[in-house]
Parts: C-alpha cells; sequence; structure tokens
C-alpha cells in the first residue's frame, strides 16, 4: 500500500475567484467555498472533525480570532472544534498540514481546510506594509517598496552574481499570465505577451528595480476550501487525491545571516519530499509553485534542481516549464496571474493540483497529470511547504 493510499486524503474542494472582490471579510469568504467544499466530497458538515482555518490578517481587518467566526460563516459547523494556522504566505499550507496530521494520528477521520483573506479593504499602501511584517522587520523593515523591494534585492544580487535576470523574470510573467487566461479563478486573465512584460513602461513601470509591475503579484481576495479523510473514508469518496510525500523546511528570517540567493530550506524541503516519494523532479506532471514575484520562480528552478545555480533561464529557453513542456508550471497562472490573497494561497495551490489529477481542471487541463508537485513558502523563502499529490 503507497503512502498516497495509506494517509489522509482531499477528498473535495471548493474555490472562489480571486481577485478585488465584493465580499466585505473573510467571515463571507470563508462561507462561499466551506459548504461547496463539503458538497463535494459527500459530506455533511456534522461529519467534521475539526476545522483547520488559515488566514494571516495582521492588520487588514479589526476583526481577528479568524477561527472563531467559521460558525458564523457556515452554522452547520458550530461545536467542531476549530485552529487557526499563520505562517506568512504559507498560511494556507501551515493550515492544510495541520489536518492531514490531525487526521493521520487518529484524532479525527474528516477535517475541513479553509483559506481566505481580504487583502482589498485597505490602501495599496497599508496593504504593503501590512505585507512587510513577513520579513525581518529589524533589519528589512524600513524597505520603502514593501516586499517588492525585499525581493528586488535578490534580483540584483542575482544580477550582480550570475547576470541580469529581467529576460528571464519576464519569460516567467508572460508564461503565467498566458496560462492565467485559461483559469476561471485567477485574479487577472490577460495575455500580456512577453514583450510587454520585457520592457518597461507607463503600464508596466518598474516597482522597485529591478522589478517591474508584471514581476510581482497582485493583492487579492479570495478563499479556497479541502476536505481531508482518513484513508478508510476516502476509499468512498467520489474522488481522492492522496499525498505521495509532503515535507517542511524553514530557514533563518533574516537575510542577513543566509545566502539568499541559495534557497537552502526550499532545497531542502522540496529534496525531502521527492526522496520520501522515490521520485525526481522530472518524474512529476506539473508543478504549481510560489511565483510571488519572478526572481522567486527563477530561484526555485534551482533550487528543485532543474538548472544548475545561475543557469535557471535556460529551463525556460529549453520550454521546459511552459504549459506543452516536459514540466508545466504554474499551468494556473501561479500567484502572478490567479493572484495572491495570503491565508488561501497555499490550500488554492493544493485545490488547483487536485482538480488536475482527477481531470476536471477545464481549460487548464493538462493531457497527462498523475503526479504533481506543490511548493509553498511563506516570507523569502523561510517556511517552505513541498507536496507530491496524487489521484488514487
Amino acid at each position: 500500500m503507497s503512502a498516497a493510499t495509506s494517509g489522509a486524503s482531499i477528498i473535495g474542494w471548493s474555490h472562489s475567484p480571486f481577485g478585488r472582490l465584493e465580499a466585505p471579510d473573510t467571515t463571507t469568504l470563508m462561507g462561499s467555498v466551506l459548504p461547496g467544499a463539503l458538497e463535494h466530497a459527500g459530506v455533511a458538515a456534522g461529519d467534521v472533525d475539526g476545522i483547520f482555518v488559515g488566514v494571516y490578517n495582521n492588520g487588514f481587518s479589526l476583526q481577528d480570532f479568524q477561527a472563531g467566526l467559521v460558525s458564523i460563516a457556515v452554522p452547520g459547523l458550530v461545536g467542531i472544534p476549530a485552529t487557526r494556522l499563520e505562517n506568512a504566505c504559507a498560511t494556507g499550507s501551515a493550515a492544510l498540514y495541520a489536518a492531514l496530521d490531525f487526521v493521520e494520528s487518529g484524532r479525527g477521520r474528516l477535517a475541513v481546510v479553509v483559506g481566505a483573506e481580504k487583502m482589498t479593504g485597505v490602501p495599496t499602501a497599508r496593504a504593503s506594509e501590512l505585507m512587510l511584517s513577513g520579513c525581518y522587520v529589524r533589519e528589512e523593515g524600513g524597505e520603502e517598496a514593501g516586499f517588492a523591494g525585499v525581493f528586488a534585492t535578490l534580483a540584483s544580487a542575482y544580477a550582480e552574481r550570475y547576470g541580469d535576470p529581467s529576460r528571464a523574470m519576464a519569460q516567467i510573467a508572460a508564461k503565467n499570465h498566458r496560462n492565467g487566461v485559461d483559469n476561471p479563478y485567477a485574479h487577472m486573465r490577460r495575455d500580456f505577451g512577453f514583450d510587454f512584460c520585457n520592457s518597461p513602461s507607463e503600464k508596466n513601470p518598474f516597482v522597485a528595480p529591478p522589478l517591474r509591475r508584471t514581476d510581482c503579484s497582485m493583492i487579492s481576495d479570495g478563499a479556497a476550501a479541502l476536505v481531508v479523510a482518513s484513508a478508510d473514508l476516502a476509499r468512498s469518496a467520489p474522488q481522492r487525491v492522496g499525498f505521495r510525500s509532503r515535507a517542511q523546511a524553514n530557514d533563518v528570517m533574516a537575510l542577513s545571516r543566509r545566502d539568499p540567493l541559495e534557497f537552502a530550506g526550499v532545497r531542502r524541503a522540496w529534496g525531502q519530499a521527492l526522496e520520501q516519494a522515490g521520485l525526481t523532479t522530472l518524474d512529476l506532471d506539473l508543478v504549481e509553485t510560489h511565483d510571488c514575484f519572478t526572481i522567486a520562480e527563477l530561484l526555485q528552478y534551482e533550487a528543485f534542481g532543474l538548472a544548475e545555480r545561475g543557469q535557471g533561464h535556460r529551463v525556460l529557453e529549453e520550454g521546459l516549464a511552459g504549459p506543452h513542456g516536459k514540466l508545466p508550471v504554474n499551468r494556473s497562472g501561479g500567484l502572478k496571474a490567479k493572484g495572491h490573497p495570503l491565508g488561501a494561497t497555499g490550500v488554492s495551490m493544493h485545490a488547483i493540483a487536485a482538480m488536475q489529477l482527477t481531470g476536471t481542471a477545464g481549460d487548464m487541463q493538462l493531457p497527462r497529470a498523475e503526479l504533481a508537485g506543490v511548493f509553498n513558502m511563506g516570507g523569502v523563502a523561510v517556511a517552505n511547504y513541498a507536496s507530491v499529490l496524487e489521484a488514487w
């Protein structure tokens, strides 16, 4: 019996659109996806043993205690233990992994995971300030351009060490925006093309040189939910996606105390997940990865072993990561086009992968999707989550 069929599995999911939504708060956003996920799994609210909530918040809303909001969003869930997780941009994966641990430990047989964020209810400058709390504020909190400025320092360091990555970053942006056209949940469903992404302009200005607007993920609202079940329950589910493996690895938060281009935590989490699964990266059929900024996806190619350090551009030039390549990366459009509501992101990535593996991804569907890799990170590769999924 494989790990995917013996451990906890995802048996249902639901996904809201991402973007500037009319939903006023996370309560409404959670309520928009939880009933659909339960229905998709073929279970009732009363069957749930535990609820795991991923919301970053940290000032996006004065209302906190997010786990306490679930039974307001869905009254049928009142009385069920609910816990809120937070791990910066990897908040959603933190909630999912806690749910998996809960089920696999035998504490419960059925868990619900919901990730949500309402980010557009505050001015853009305030949103940027709130997100910057995900870095080491003592050293990096003065960055005027927010997290874009932090990642711009990585792009500049990469240019100094290996050569200017701007063209490769534009190729990533163009690829992900083209992929996003096919994603009905995406914040931005527009194909900008390489030339637009590669050329600073009035419509694509520098946000934090060398990062242009098209190199940065958007401020988005949204929610996604998953239902996680024990192996015995999953066998009778209408669909089931198991975890061949999963791993988490952390790195030092302060960039001054590590080589920020190494993405050592990424390499460690990804390598552990692949080793557990008995696979190499190129054995996967697709990857959904954390392209909060295009330089992050470029560095992840190298951390995943797809290219030597400083050679990530070859992954793009050889067409490996394109929708028709050997290893399509971010067929959903990634965070770049889909959007990045912080608490929902990790849940969304696993839901999109599950759609691919069950042949239900619609216009995003790849012709071959048996093994999917998911990588979600918090901060500048500080909290790193890597999953290998397969349907069974």
